[in-house]
């Protein structure tokens, strides 16, 4: 398990404007997956909204995508490829 405490480098970014909008309170789930483009793509054929189409550069050098909130009940879940 990994936990990651936020704090926003601007109100401009990506965490700031979250809690200019939602306030305080969770940002995202992250799950380990062994292909994020496999998981981003399963998601896709389902018909459920994606934010990323496939895998980008993430922290820590491992490549992540996220899954749009609507497609997890309004929580915003990000795949992270690794063993």
């Amino acid at each position: 398990m990994h936990v990651e405490l936020l704090e926003p480098l601007s109100p401009e970014s990506a965490v700031g404007r979250f809690l200019a909008r939602r306030g305080e309170g969770l940002h995202h789930l992250a799950f380990r997956v062994p292909s994020v483009d496999a998981a981003l793509a399963e998601l896709a054929a389902r018909g459920e909204a994606v934010v990323d189409r496939v895998g980008r550069a993430g922290s820590r050098g491992r490549r992540v995508g996220f899954a749009h909130p609507s497609a997890f009940g309004g929580v915003l879940v990000e795949f992270v490829e690794g063993r």
